[in-house]
């Protein structure tokens, strides 16, 4: 089983503007660019875990489907009687 702790680097290219902008968004937050990108990485994947799990849910439910009441299917005579 592999450490869930375990840690990669990676490299990321930015527009020096942004990249000076971040460092000070960083510095206010008390963090690193890396801190903020990892955080805001881990919620958007979170986010996305909820989502695909709500998602498989509702598909399941539409599947089952509901019942909504009622006295049940009519027949088509029962339908077409006069």
């Amino acid at each position: 089983m592999q450490n869930t702790n375990e840690k990669q680097n990676i490299t990321l290219s930015l527009d020096k503007s942004i990249l000076r902008k971040a460092k000070v968004l960083a510095a206010r937050r008390d963090t690193s660019i890396s801190g903020l990108l990892a955080e805001q990485i881990e919620i958007m994947v979170g986010e996305d875990e909820v989502y695909e799990r709500a998602r498989r849910d509702a598909t399941k439910l539409m599947e089952k489907g509901f019942r909504l009441g009622g006295a049940g299917a009519a027949s088509r005579e029962a339908l077409h009687e006069r």
